[in-house]
């Protein structure tokens, strides 16, 4: 399920899902420790008017509900509309920008000719630590007005007010065990327990009770605090109580709008049409950054559902590209600290490791260390290239001597001896690691093509080190690679790029699918320069593969690909990344018109917050797999500066 508001702070990560309520719950890392993943832990909010309880994701017919990023700032709106009882539900929605809290600040509208009684029932439930025991807490807390959920060193507080008063019911319970579906059930008659205390599985419900004139409004302010300890909860709490969530939604306010500065210096430079949903990626890519510097692939927990995982790691590869468009527009503080991360996580060996959680640790794999007789790493090599690259490029930016005291000794110079040596002898390719579409094992046209851009631009970096050696070891390295691909790595039948070459039993194995990685890959890093005959001959064959027409300009990301398929008939599902490398080689070789179509298609299937999934249903269009998925916004947005910095083409 795509996730049209998600909101950060970097420790604090909320995600809002179709029906306008509380789906992800990340904390203290973005990425990790989900304390609300999964259909039953989404926190209900409902209305109770006239005898009748009506819940945001029951009854779907009787709600419509839009999503908005109004407000420049990743502060949501979310609007719930039911004709039939006669109210409107509008939702700002916060996480605050300096201290862990989560804030919704609810009006709710009557839309009927007399006044009305409307009681408003919130309803949290949490699964602590991501753990599927039933030791968690929850207690009503006289003294602080709010209820208490924790367990061990998570604990949070909710809490919130109407005309300055708190709530005036509520009641603590459990779900998910002994036959018992939430204490959201308690409220179908209007009114709550008053239970006190459980232990369990437990989950809670707030009642608010509010008397609207005919065509008037009120106003409950909602919110989570969030902490390590009890203590440091109940004092985020304290101060919402004392200032008012109106003064901390304005403050979060005020920091994104500092904090988009760099973003918003280009954008008059950009055609309008894209200004919007531009700031709405550069958001989603912070959302998507924990403050200790993992790049999460996505935080939509929906596949959990349904498969063995979701994307809440950071692959390096992802990261990478997502900072490079970061750092395009001039921000320092998330590129420093991603490759602080990366020079933490790296191997002794000096190379990156398949993904890995937030705090650094090892994230699962499906690599194994032999392979089919191999044994190897189980990594992509290509991450740990593009780390080299990514920081080459941020290093060039700023030619800060101090990103080299930081990073060339314990970082670059490991990361580049590594792949200047994991070449194969009788190939002189870079040996076999997996794809970058972590399904097979052999040296591909693009891991190769990453590898060369890296090994040029370690080299540059030796010099600016002073430490000459390895300047011309590293780019003797990338030289012989150069060579190597060029004699390996192009199809005649075919009149493109091999997807891969393997040895196997001292015979070379050709994998013949045409892979969109493939083609952008050695014009992105330079393998194959733009001229070439190959690259040309190559793009000429993937149109083929792969033609785009009628207002379809989505681009699979290779044949017959069968990630999430919808069915036999197509090569593959439609991935937004695929589409706009396409874009990007038009903007570098002046076709802006086709750019500008490709754009305009991907807008097109972006839903209304400007959010991007993975991959596009190539028959419906709807979204499928993650959404957001922060690489797709990281390409978006790297192609739009394309665009506006690629000078004119004669």
């Amino acid at each position: 399920m795509t996730r049209p508001i998600v909101l950060s702070n970097g420790e604090l990560h909320v995600g809002i899902n179709n029906f306008g309520l509380v789906h992800d719950f990340y904390y203290p890392y973005v990425g990790l420790e989900n304390h609300a993943a999964g259909k039953d832990l989404r926190h209900h909010v409902g209305v109770w008017i006239d005898g009748e309880i009506s819940w945001l994701d029951d009854h779907a017919s009787d709600w419509q509900t839009t999503f908005s990023y109004p407000h420049r700032g990743l502060v949501g709106r979310v609007a719930a509309v039911n004709e039939r009882l006669g109210v409107i539900l509008e939702f700002d929605d916060a996480v605050d920008a300096t201290m862990n809290a989560f804030f919704r600040n609810i009006h709710v509208v009557n839309t009927r000719e007399y006044e009305r009684e409307i009681r408003l029932f919130t309803h949290q439930a949490f699964v602590i630590g991501d753990s599927r025991s039933n030791t968690d807490t929850a207690q009503y807390l006289p003294d602080s007005d709010a209820i208490l959920h924790y367990r061990g060193r998570r604990v949070f507080v909710v809490s919130g007010s109407h005309d300055g008063k708190p709530f005036d019911q509520h009641t603590v319970g459990i779900f998910g065990i002994e036959g018992k579906e939430g204490t959201y059930r308690d409220a179908e008659d209007g009114e709550l327990s008053m239970s006190n205390v459980e232990h369990g599985r437990v989950d809670s419900t707030l009642r608010f009770t509010l008397h609207i004139a005919p065509h008037e409004s009120a106003r409950v302010h909602y919110w989570i605090a969030a902490g390590t300890s009890l203590r440091e909860a109940l004092q985020i709490n304290k101060l919402i109580w004392k200032d008012g969530v109106d003064h901390y939604m304005h403050g979060t306010l005020h920091w994104w709008h500092k904090w988009l500065e760099p973003t918003e210096q280009v954008l008059d430079r950009m055609d309008e049409q894209y200004r919007d949903s531009f700031r709405q990626s550069v958001m989603i890519i912070k959302s998507q950054i924990d403050k200790r510097g993992a790049v999460i692939a996505s935080t939509d927990s929906a596949m959990l559902n349904y498969w063995r995982d979701a994307y809440a790691y950071c692959w390096p590869r992802d990261g990478a590209y997502v900072l490079w468009p970061l750092i395009r527009l001039g921000y320092t503080e998330e590129p420093q600290r991603f490759f602080e991360f990366c020079r933490r996580v790296m191997h002794p060996s000096g190379y990156l490791m398949h993904k890995f959680r937030a705090d650094g640790a090892l994230g699962s794999s499906w690599h194994p260390y032999i392979h089919d007789g191999v044994v190897a790493p189980p990594i992509q090599e290509d991450e740990t290239a593009l780390v080299v690259f990514v920081f080459a490029q941020y290093y060039g930016m700023h030619k800060n001597p101090k990103l080299l005291d930081d990073f060339y000794e314990e970082m670059i110079k490991p990361m580049a001896t590594f792949l200047a040596e994991f070449v194969d002898d009788k190939t002189g390719l870079p040996k076999p690691s997996y794809d970058l579409w972590e399904e097979v094992f052999l040296t591909t046209t693009y891991t190769t093509a990453t590898v060369y851009a890296a090994l040029l631009a370690a080299g540059d970096l030796a010099e600016a080190a002073g430490d000459a050696d390895n300047a011309v070891a590293w780019r003797a390295a990338a030289d012989d690679i150069y060579d190597a691909a060029h004699k390996y790595l192009y199809n005649e039948k075919r009149q493109s790029f091999y997807k891969g070459v393997i040895t196997k039993d001292g015979e070379m194995t050709y994998d013949e699918r045409i892979d969109t990685s493939s083609v952008f890959g050695a014009f992105m890093f330079g393998l194959f320069p733009i001229r070439e005959t190959e690259l040309q001959n190559s793009l000429q064959s993937l149109l083929k593969a792969f033609p785009t027409h009628d207002d379809a300009y989505g681009l699979p990301r290779y044949e017959n690909d069968t990630y999430l398929r919808v069915d036999d008939a197509t090569p593959g599902n439609w991935w937004f990344i695929s589409s706009l490398w396409l874009a990007q080689y038009c903007v570098e070789t002046g076709d802006t018109d086709m750019a500008h179509t490709i754009i305009r298609w991907v807008q097109s299937h972006a839903g209304s917050t400007g959010v991007l999934s993975e991959q596009v249903n190539p028959h419906t269009g709807e979204s499928l797999s993650v959404a957001p998925l922060t690489w797709s916004h990281a390409e978006y947005v790297a192609t739009l500066l394309d665009i506006i910095t690629e000078p004119e083409h004669s």
